[in-house]
């Protein structure tokens, strides 16, 4: 094994400790020691791959970004589903990211846009997702059909990891509302 991939494979390790830290105590579990400590190797090693506990959480956070983007471009290439049962599965997907690693998803939502690889990679899921909403409303009101799903899905991603969504309350599952969504932003005939 080369240098360059002794390194790598200790970068991947690093993110996997840090991801499972992340997931069993959110981001304040995630220090550069603890990682470094979970992942089997030397004190200082996570300091040669990472500026600082911010860099490694953007990291996870564009870990996550890309995942859900790889996802979703599955979806949209899946010739057995029909438009809309693509967007449904692709929304659902980002609400189950919520229901899963709910520190993991929170952290997608905190990263900073400005950060340009972490735009760069919320950038790809968000053209993922207007390319399924354009099949469905076209290409001109994609955006706004897009934001209006987008903002939705985080909402009763929200509602549900707070208990506020309870069957109990409002009578209604998850996937009946990303249901009523996709139905509802169908054009008129």
């Amino acid at each position: 094994m080369t240098r360059a991939q002794t390194a790598a494979a200790t970068r991947r390790t690093l993110v996997v400790a840090a991801s499972e830290l992340l997931d069993e105590g959110g981001p304040d579990a995630v220090t550069l020691r603890a990682v470094g400590a979970r992942a089997g190797v030397s004190r200082g090693a996570p300091y040669g791959h990472f500026k600082n506990k911010e860099h490694l959480l953007a990291e996870l956070a564009i870990g996550a970004w890309n995942s859900l983007a790889d996802e979703v471009e599955g979806l949209r290439a899946d010739p057995g589903l029909g438009p809309s049962a693509r967007l449904e599965r692709a929304v659902l997907a980002l609400i189950e990211v919520a229901r899963r690693t709910p520190h993991r998803y929170a952290l997608m939502f905190s990263t900073s846009a400005g950060t340009p690889v972490a735009a760069e990679a919320a950038s790809r899921l968000e053209d993922e997702y207007l390319a399924l909403v354009a099949d469905i409303v076209g290409e001109p009101d994609a955006r706004r059909y897009g934001a209006l799903l987008m903002s939705s899905a985080h909402g009763i991603a929200g509602m549900e990891l707070s208990g506020h969504l309870a069957k109990d309350g409002w009578h209604v599952s998850v996937e009946q509302l990303v249901g009523m969504l996709i139905d509802g932003i169908h054009p008129s005939a």
